[in-house]
């Protein structure tokens, strides 16, 4: 076989199916390309006039008319922009994916700024066919002695093409729907789609309804403007009210005086916002508006705690605002939106190459002209540079929450329960954000203050320094003889911990009792936290749940034997009475007399414990049952009714002091399930009644 070169034949009737079914992934993502395309012919006119190529008519005004028609179950979109004679029509409609907007940027390439156009690709126009059998083209080109064009299509596959009869500059661009997209003729349809996609489009957007009434509005007289239509001019009469003067004595007096109004045809309100607040400097922003745009964005009634504002040049053009939103809920329900746009269109919520997985906790909006888009402009493409902006965002996340700490710890503290989740969720997730937060992690103690891990480390080793020091006989016989010993591995600090303030509130007494202190850690995130502080190699420390274990400084010092032999004594009453043959029980001489017992579970059990939880709640399906118990139940031998139960081990009530005595410990540690709290309350009830029989 003889080499053969040539090129590639692709047929419009083979491609066109497959550009409408394919290359958009929402079928009303239709409004959002033809009002880009509108933008775009206005944005090319607008540049035209400020190189003295075009002149303005007088009463020109900038806007795109979207226009829905039920009865005629058609939908068009009007601008006012650069319009197209019957060679760009051929080029840049007839030829499939052929940009407009490519051409116009080449051939002024020297006189404009190609940032400001929208549109790059030229199939934006072709996503009306997936809604409507019919598209038909009415347009009018700038350039003197300019002919109208009429184009139509049915199918997009073959067109007609002809002299038009539109007067103005512009297009006129109408979509004769198919059957299953007449929602589209509905005007409330259609005003949702504009809102979602092209609210801040820096053209206003009118949208109106073929056939509908004329509505009226009524304005004072002096604000009449040069293109109102005045339906009727009156004099609104002055307002009076019956008042009691100094002297008693009632009389008429004018509150409003009389004004002269108009009644005017309603003018038409733009939905779209061409200005948005993140495309001005942060400079020329105040509070109220900041916060007016949040509510405005988010339908959010909560005012957001403070916000980021990201105006970026170089090395690339990101601006936006990012807000840390008021939660009242644990970081599972939390769900923030991230509104990604691009030359102010629209793009998605979410994208995760661009905004740090961490970040989607929050609410904001962030444009950047300069994204990798598809040609379809709903997705990224695959990018180093998306990875940059992501960088980005994370440092300056990174520098406001830093420099807060630095400049203003007050409210830094007081926004500290509200915004702990996205920093610890930051720090688990990216590294990077995790090197610049470190030092600006704080907890609460137990007094309600605020520290550092490292301000909680040293306060616990002056305390140690305090107590004497216990030397190892081996290491002194080792130095006298002369040897060498060994060098050990620093011990890492134990952290205490509480997870529940008024359910380990007893455990927190004992704590106070002998001038402890522990951290509060009570949302879920702080346990995978927690873990990944205990890898750092910057404080090494070990956290561990209070009602963990009993510390040595809460316990008197007691005979070992006795103790031995009373926990022998007590562990076979308590599970003889509980019915509960692997309770491991111990009895301690705890300070507190009026504590009688308490529930220890070792914190490598309980974080199993959390996580198998954690596991079954995902849909795992597994056997909770198998990893219940290992708590140990603690006696003080200093309290009277434990002292009691050893002097009566075969007593009339024991059993029923034991179970008692079992719950209220497990009450201190966790709820009681339905079944068991119903025996505690009916035997509370009981003990009582015995009190009264004495």
């Amino acid at each position: 076989m003889q080499m053969e070169k040539g090129s590639l034949s692709i047929e419009s009737e083979n491609m066109f199916p497959i550009i409408k079914k394919w290359l958009y992934s929402d079928h009303d993502i239709f409004v959002r390309e033809l009002v880009s395309n509108g933008c775009d012919a206005i944005t090319k006119l607008k540049k035209l006039e400020v190189m003295g190529e075009y002149d303005f008519p007088e009463d020109y005004k900038a806007s795109i008319q979207v226009e829905v028609s039920p009865e005629h179950k058609t939908l068009s979109f009007t601008d006012t922009g650069i319009g197209m004679t019957e060679a760009e029509v051929k080029e840049y409609i007839n030829q499939v994916a052929f940009s407009g907007a490519t051409d116009f940027l080449e051939k002024y390439k020297d006189k404009t700024n190609e940032d400001q156009i929208i549109g790059h690709f030229g199939l934006g126009f072709y996503s009306a066919f997936m809604v409507a059998d019919k598209v038909t083209i009415d347009t009018l080109s700038w350039q003197k002695d300019a002919v109208p064009v009429h184009w139509e299509s049915e199918g997009g596959i073959n067109f007609e093409m002809s002299d038009g009869d539109k007067k103005e500059v512009g297009t006129k661009i109408t979509l004769y729907l198919s059957e299953d997209s007449v929602e589209f003729a509905n005007e409330y349809r259609i005003k949702e789609i504009i809102e979602k996609y092209c609210s801040f489009m820096p053209v206003n957007i009118y949208l109106s309804k073929e056939g509908a009434e004329q509505e009226y509005e009524t304005i004072d007289a002096a604000d009449i403007r040069e293109d109102d239509v005045v339906v009727e001019k009156f004099t609104e009469e002055a307002k009076t009210e019956e008042k009691e003067n100094e002297n008693g004595e009632k009389e008429t007096v004018e509150i409003s005086p009389a004004k002269e109004k108009a009644k005017i045809n309603k003018r038409p309100v733009s939905l779209s916002d061409t200005t948005p607040l993140w495309m001005k400097h942060p400079n020329e922003c105040t509070d109220e508006e900041y916060k007016s745009f949040y509510r405005k964005v988010f339908n959010d009634y909560k005012e957001p705690l403070f916000w980021i504002h990201l105006n970026m040049d170089y090395p690339f053009n990101l601006k936006g605002i990012l807000y840390f939103p008021k939660v009242n809920t644990q970081y599972d329900n939390l769900e923030g939106v991230i509104k990604l746009y691009n030359n102010q269109v629209f793009i998605a919520d979410n994208i995760k190459e661009v905004i740090p997985e961490f970040l989607m906790l929050l609410k904001g909006v962030i444009d950047c002209p300069d994204l990798p888009l598809n040609v379809s402009r709903s997705a990224l493409q695959n990018d180093g540079f998306v990875k940059k902006i992501s960088d980005y965002i994370t440092k300056k996340v990174a520098d406001k929450l830093s420099g807060m700490y630095k400049v203003d710890r007050e409210n830094y503290e007081k926004y500290w329960d509200d915004i702990s989740p996205f920093i610890k969720f930051g720090c688990l997730k990216d590294q990077k954000f995790q090197e610049k937060m470190k030092d600006f992690i704080i907890f609460k103690n137990l007094d309600d203050k605020f520290i550092t891990l490292p301000e909680y480390v040293e306060n616990v080793k002056g305390n140690d320094e305090e107590q004497p020091e216990v030397v190892d006989a081996e290491d002194v016989a080792k130095e006298e003889a002369g040897e060498e010993t060994e060098t050990k591995e620093e011990e890492p600090t134990t952290v205490y911990y509480v997870t529940d303030v008024q359910q380990q509130s007893q455990y927190i007494n004992l704590f106070r009792e002998q001038g402890m202190d522990a951290l509060i850690l009570a949302h879920t995130i702080d346990q995978p936290f927690i873990t990944q502080l205990e890898q750092s190699e910057d404080v090494k420390v070990h956290f561990q749940r209070i009602d963990s274990d009993i510390s040595d400084s809460m316990k008197e010092e007691g005979d070992e034997e006795t103790l031995k032999k009373q926990t022998e004594t007590l562990s076979d009453v308590f599970k003889k009475a509980l019915g509960k043959d692997q309770l491991e029980v111990q009895v301690q001489n705890l300070k507190n007399e009026n504590i009688s017992s308490m529930i220890t579970l070792s914190e490598e059990t309980r974080r199993m414990q959390d996580m198998m939880k954690m596991y079954s709640a995902g849909g795992m399906g597994m056997d909770m049952s198998m990893f219940g118990g290992g708590e140990t139940l603690i006696l003080n031998a200093n309290n009277a009714l434990v002292k009691y139960i050893l002097e009566h081990t075969e007593g009339e009530h024991v059993d029923m002091f034991c179970k008692q005595l079992y719950d209220l410990a497990m009450l201190a540690n966790k709820p009681l399930p339905a079944e068991e709290m119903t025996d505690f309350v009916a035997r509370s009830n009981e003990i009582m009644l015995l009190l009264t029989q004495e």
